[in-house]
């Protein structure tokens, strides 16, 4: 079979045994990645980019997939977006206030991830448990700490934890294996009692429905792989625009290719390509 199309970030969902299960858009075309394991697979890269957002043609990717017009007047761009705890909406200076209005004022949820090192994030959806954001980082273990009505809050509280522990993911680690389990539950009410004076302050300066801790919930969440890499060779579509292979496994957003070969499909998001399989 063959597709031809923009690439873009691959979708996310888990099975009833909390597989994860992927999903490749290649222009208007949706494909059964999980399928496709131990399948020989190809992509070749046309050299054409076009913007995820305003499909315009670029010269040169940013932020996974924009242009650089919208990269400079989107708030889905805007530098608090990677770190919420700089949201700037109370001030007026929201690049898109409806948009923010529509995604920064809702729940949100401060987490515990195993991604091969213990890590905190937010996330705003939880469906079934599971975020997909969990699925996109690879993590093999996630549970939900606190509750938060709002973006900038979850910002606070994930700066207060990363005094104790990372809020990023690394990603070479994360695809060399399964992770060692953690005791989550344990972990996160340690962490709760270490920031236990902190998220009072935020509750008497916000109310009581400020920060709320949900169930006691560890979830587990396992990949598509056949067989993790040794020595980790990333593929990078800007210097080779075709690669062929053996798909041996996805993790986070990433495809695993005999070879010990991998690359990340959501970095090449808007990039025009030829998709065999």
């Amino acid at each position: 079979m063959q597709y031809t199309g923009t690439l873009k970030k691959m979708r996310v969902s888990t099975d009833t045994a909390n597989q994860a299960q992927y999903q490749l858009p290649v222009g208007d075309n949706l494909i059964d990645m999980n399928a496709l394991i131990g399948q020989p697979v190809s992509v070749s890269y046309s050299g054409n980019i076009f913007c995820v957002h305003c499909q315009r043609k670029t010269k040169k990717s940013f932020n996974q997939g924009y242009c650089y017009p919208c990269l400079i007047s989107l708030a889905q761009c805007d530098s608090c977006i990677i770190k919420p705890e700089k949201c700037h909406y109370h001030e007026g200076t929201c690049r898109e206030p409806q948009w923010g209005e529509e995604h920064c004022f809702s729940d949100h949820f401060v987490y515990l991830a195993n991604t091969g090192n213990l890590k905190v994030g937010i996330t705003r959806h939880v469906t079934d448990g599971i975020s997909s954001r969990w699925i996109d980082q690879g993590a093999s273990q996630a549970t939900v700490m606190l509750r938060v009505p709002d973006r900038l809050t979850s910002g606070r509280v994930e700066q207060l934890c990363t005094r104790y522990i990372g809020d990023k993911t690394n990603w070479r680690t994360m695809l060399k294996g399964a992770p060692q389990q953690q005791d989550l539950i344990a972990l996160k009410h340690d962490m709760l009692e270490k920031l236990a004076p902190e998220l009072e302050e935020i509750i008497s300066e916000k109310g009581l429905q400020a920060v709320t801790t949900v169930d006691d919930l560890a979830h587990q969440i396992a990949y598509p792989v056949n067989q993790y890499p040794e020595k980790i060779k990333s593929i990078n579509l800007d210097k080779e625009n075709t690669f062929s292979g053996t798909l041996t496994g996805i993790k986070g957003q990433y495809w695993m290719l005999d070879g010990d070969r991998v690359i990340n499909i959501r970095k090449y998001a808007g990039y025009e390509v030829l998709f065999e399989a």
